[in-house]
């Protein structure tokens, strides 16, 4: 392989070891917003 596929290949698998790591220690918030959904007695068997 040439040096230049040999490069880009380098930067791909750096890019995404990179990346993965990043999304592992990213600290997401959780939400926020409370959810309040009223559901019909009709819907579940007795």
């Amino acid at each position: 392989m040439s040096r230049l596929t040999k490069a880009l290949l380098a930067i791909v698998f750096l890019a995404l070891i990179s990346g993965g790591i990043f999304l592992m220690t990213w600290d997401i918030p959780a939400p926020s917003e409370k959810v309040s959904k009223t559901l019909n007695n009709d819907r579940f068997p007795s």
